[in-house]
């Protein structure tokens, strides 16, 4: 059952945020079947939070937003990279207002698989992608408006076979956790503030997060071997 509050409430950062997120994911800690999967780049920190307090293995799971050409910052679907495949979400809605032709999506795709495979390769360093067959998973963003990107993340880890599999966030529009909870098995996020406007509004500090970050928490993690 999802688990949403209404706030207000704001996190000075994504490692307090995903402080605050792990005092709600207790009853996973210190699991030998859960692993927490961080979303680059902001979501890494927030997941870094929450394997090193619940004493859990820490992954990342590349996604790539698809934006509308001219209009990077609306969604008109998502990536997401797992056992050497992609995974493909569409937003329709978006699609169907936008116009965007067939020729400009496939452009788009292929760019961002192209970005989604070099990320793959400088977060891990070489090192291979965690089990995710017969584990609970648990999926961190540092906050969805469309979720697209989530999507796509639950839909390539659900492919794996994970016992169960939940989305936890600081903070998310209210629509996109009510639809998320068709696709998975637990929704978690802290605050749905009415109204939403960007996941921004929730830090006080929302500083873009680096490649460099992303590898410093991934190499200070412990890892299911």
């Amino acid at each position: 059952m999802a688990r949403a509050g209404r706030g207000p409430r704001t996190f000075a950062d994504r490692v307090e945020a995903g402080r605050a997120l792990a005092a709600q994911l207790g009853g996973y800690a210190g699991r030998d079947d859960v692993l927490v999967l961080g979303l680059p780049r902001g979501g890494v920190p927030v997941a870094g939070e929450i394997a090193a307090v619940l004493d859990v293995p820490l992954d990342v799971l590349v996604v790539r937003k698809l934006g509308v050409p001219k209009q990077a910052e609306l969604a008109m679907g998502a990536i997401a990279g797992v056992a050497g495949g992609v995974e493909l979400i569409r937003n329709l809605g978006v699609l169907r207002r936008s116009r965007v032709t067939e020729d400009d999506f496939d452009e788009v795709y292929r760019r961002e698989v192209a970005e989604l495979r070099r990320r793959e390769r400088a977060y891990r360093d070489g090192r291979p992608a965690a089990p995710i067959r017969g584990h609970t998973v648990v999926l961190v963003d540092d906050g969805l408006a469309t979720g697209s990107t989530m999507r796509a993340a639950a839909a390539a880890a659900r492919g794996q076979g994970p016992a169960r599999l939940v989305v936890a966030v600081p903070v998310a529009a209210a629509a996109t956790c009510h639809a998320l909870r068709r696709e998975v098995d637990d929704v978690i996020c802290i605050w749905t503030p009415e109204p939403f406007y960007a996941v921004g509004q929730a830090y006080r500090d929302f500083a873009p997060t680096s490649d460099d970050e992303v590898r410093r928490v991934l190499a200070g993690a412990p890892r299911r071997e």
